[in-house]
């Protein structure tokens, strides 16, 4: 058996218990992604969660895919954000 050390503190309860809350819509998920893959500055990160919500889920992945393809180098977030609104001005 453990060994007895008292009662514990109810702060040092509800800190042991840290859960990460998933994100509620798959767009927020979609856009985690593209932040993590993209290496997204902090200062553009509403900007990928609002063009997500706003396009289909497909249009972000071909968007993505382009990007990825065709940046070799460089910063690929300027460049995913060109491809985004090229493909909206069609």
């Amino acid at each position: 058996m453990g060994i007895d050390v008292g009662f514990e503190k109810i702060g040092d309860m509800l800190d042991k218990k840290k859960s990460v809350k998933p994100p509620a819509y798959a767009w927020q998920d979609l856009a985690l992604r593209v932040i993590e893959e993209l290496g997204i500055p902090d200062n553009k990160r509403g900007s990928v969660f609002k063009v997500c919500k706003e396009h289909p889920r497909q249009f972000i992945e071909l968007s993505i895919a382009d990007t990825k393809e065709l940046c070799k180098t460089g910063e690929r977030w300027k460049y995913f954000f060109k491809i985004i609104e090229s493909k909206e001005s069609i």
